[in-house]
């Protein structure tokens, strides 16, 4: 009998294998979503939170990448700001209660991923022509929100240490910031039209609607 648990990958091997998991993951998105009926918003909310959830474990090993900012801006297109706050928080909780690690810093997390899903929703007419997704458009402010988030995060340092130190801080991840928009990007050629087709499917009504969540009555 063999044990291929004892089969040990390189770093290489192992992101090929998490890219290749991740793939069969957006392809049962992609394939289960076609199974539910009518505008099902929160089921496909759902299986955003999974692709995200997995997408942030499994890329970890990467410096800064991950398609949760890419998701969750697409969701506050479609969904509104506060569906898309609610997704960026399971998502973070989730992932880092799991396995990333759960601290001070979830709240700056979920915060910064929460401030990209409104921006979403307040940028919807100029992502949206109709229900045309402008992809062009969407990776220009997908490489934006990557410095959205990554900056509110990086606020987390005042909790232990002083104001002083927050401007070497930013300037010394400016490498990650990077990294992080060029992903986006990358995740929007990869992602943005399916995932946009199948929320445009689930969406309970216009993506321009949602604008008006932001304004109190």
């Amino acid at each position: 009998m063999y044990d291929f648990h004892l089969i040990s990958l390189g770093h290489y091997e192992m992101l090929l294998l998490n890219l290749g998991i991740l793939s069969l993951i957006a392809l049962a998105l992609y394939r289960g979503e076609r199974y539910l009926e009518g505008r099902r918003t929160l089921e496909m909310m759902s299986l955003l939170a999974v692709f995200g959830i997995a997408g942030r474990i499994l890329l970890d090993p990467l410096p800064n990448i991950q398609p949760v900012t890419t998701v969750v801006l697409l969701a506050g297109i479609y969904y509104g700001g506060w569906r898309a706050l609610a997704l960026a928080g399971t998502i973070a909780l989730t992932s880092n209660v799991l396995v990333l690690g759960h601290g001070a810093w979830t709240i700056f997390q979920v915060l910064g991923w929460g401030a990209v899903g409104f921006s979403g929703a307040v940028l919807s007419r100029f992502i949206l022509d109709g229900d045309k997704l402008m992809v062009t458009r969407l990776a220009f402010v997908s490489a934006a929100s990557a410095f959205v988030f990554d900056w509110i995060v990086s606020i987390s340092i005042l909790l232990e240490a002083g104001p002083s130190m927050l401007l070497p801080y930013l300037l010394n991840g400016l490498p990650f910031d990077l990294y992080h928009a060029a992903g986006n990007i990358a995740f929007v050629a990869w992602l943005a039209a399916p995932l946009g087709d199948m929320m445009l499917r689930h969406r309970a009504r216009p993506a321009i609607q949602a604008v008006s969540e932001l304004v109190p009555n």
